[in-house]
């Protein structure tokens, strides 16, 4: 195991996406069961599939395999930040608390995510 070697949940990018599917969870168990069959099981889905997809990534071995993973995570956020969150607003299905520390936690995941997929390709090139 190379000295620096990062564990996947102490890197940052990791952990805000569990926070998120936190919050995300929280989210969907306060949905009936109707609520959460047509909209709520896609949010958590994609939600948990942020934090999946950058846990696979980072079990990879090869970068641009690695990347690829960090990209299907990206879409992932963009499916549940840009879609799902947006309609259960949009259909008062979420609390303005709920709806804002979602959203907080997404954005700053963009930023940590994009971050990752760049260091992650830097290092390809070396």
């Amino acid at each position: 195991m190379s000295k620096n070697y990062i564990p996947l949940n102490e890197l940052e990018v990791y952990k805000l996406a569990r926070e998120l599917s936190k919050i995300g969870w929280r989210i969907y168990e306060s949905l009936n069961w109707q609520e959460k069959k047509i909209m709520g099981d896609q949010f958590l889905q994609s939600t948990d599939s942020v934090g999946a997809n950058i846990a696979e990534g980072y079990g990879r071995f090869h970068a641009l395999d690695r990347i690829k993973f960090y990209y299907n995570s990206r879409g992932s956020l963009s499916e549940c930040l840009d879609h799902w969150l947006e309609l259960l607003k949009e259909r008062r299905k979420i609390s303005d608390k709920d709806y804002k520390e979602y959203k907080e936690i997404a954005q700053r995941l963009s930023v940590k995510l994009q971050n990752f997929i760049t260091a992650t390709y830097k290092t390809k090139n070396q």
